[in-house]
């Protein structure tokens, strides 16, 4: 018998924006396409979300933002995943200027996808970052 990988993908909100709609709808998609999806919620801290990720052994760590505070709180979270040697791809989504994209990607987050991704890019994209068979 084969077992074939699903991919365990921890999303999150962290800082203070507590639009959820859009990650919850990306969770749905990735759950749709076979993908295990831990959903932590709104208002958390890089700490917390990094902690949840060594717990439930996750392949991926998804972070969702509107709120303009991604550059900040995207560089605490690999700091804080550095300092716990975690190695799995940080992947952003939401509202985040094109400009702020390449710097992003130069300080280690694996991929970014902006309002209006297509559901088959930010799926495709995660499994591949997650190892999943396609």
């Amino acid at each position: 018998m084969s077992t074939k990988k699903k991919g365990r993908v921890l999303l999150a909100k962290v800082g203070l924006d507590g639009h959820d709609r859009g990650v919850k709808v990306v969770a749905s998609w990735l759950r749709d396409a076979g993908m295990e999806v831990i959903f932590l919620g709104r208002h958390l801290t890089p700490e917390q979300v990094v902690k949840s990720a060594i717990e439930e052994d996750v392949d991926a760590i998804g972070l969702s933002f509107l709120s303009a505070d991604h550059k900040i709180l995207l560089r605490k979270t690999l700091e804080e995943m550095k300092k716990h040697n975690l190695k799995v791809p940080l992947i952003a989504g939401g509202v985040i200027p094109k400009v702020d994209i390449p710097p992003l990607k130069e300080i280690g987050v694996a991929e970014v996808f902006g309002a209006g991704t297509r559901v088959e890019e930010i799926v495709e994209a995660i499994k591949s970052l997650c190892g999943v068979e396609r």
